[in-house]
């Protein structure tokens, strides 16, 4: 089969590393200042809670869809050690996530602190899920 290589397990905890990470910077180290970035009210944060369960949960599917392509990817580049996934996460990180990151916030209305914190979390979490799927191949 073409995804033999593909440690599944590896790709399933990077996903929840990553979800887990996300929960501490949204939460501790960056909440307050994430949502004074949104401008957002008490009152839209309550609003907000609503939906959260579906959010988490497509966000997790979303990281694990991100898991598997960095796993094939460090495959395919012979990268499969937890440096060399840290650096092709990075990379990732540098020609995709950071780009498009930016890219929409400059035709937004956000200001580009929303974007930094955000992009931050994305490095961090594409270097730690690189390290993970290189390291555990």
């Amino acid at each position: 089969m073409i995804f033999d290589h593909i440690n599944y397990l590896a790709v399933l905890v990077a996903a929840v590393v990553t979800f887990a990470i996300g929960a501490l910077w949204y939460s501790l180290l960056f909440g307050k200042a994430w949502m004074k970035a949104h401008g957002y009210t008490p009152e839209k944060l309550e609003e907000m809670k609503a939906g959260m369960g579906k959010a988490y949960a497509l966000s997790f599917v979303c990281y694990l869809v991100m898991a598997f392509v960095l796993a094939v990817l460090i495959y395919w580049t012979g990268t499969a050690t937890a440096m060399g996934g840290l650096h092709l996460g990075a990379l990732c990180w540098l020609g995709f996530a950071a780009t498009i990151g930016l890219t929409a916030n400059l035709y937004s209305d956000k200001p580009l602190s929303t974007y930094l914190i955000d992009a931050a979390y994305q490095l961090v979490y594409l270097m730690a899920m690189g390290a993970i799927l290189g390291a555990w191949q």
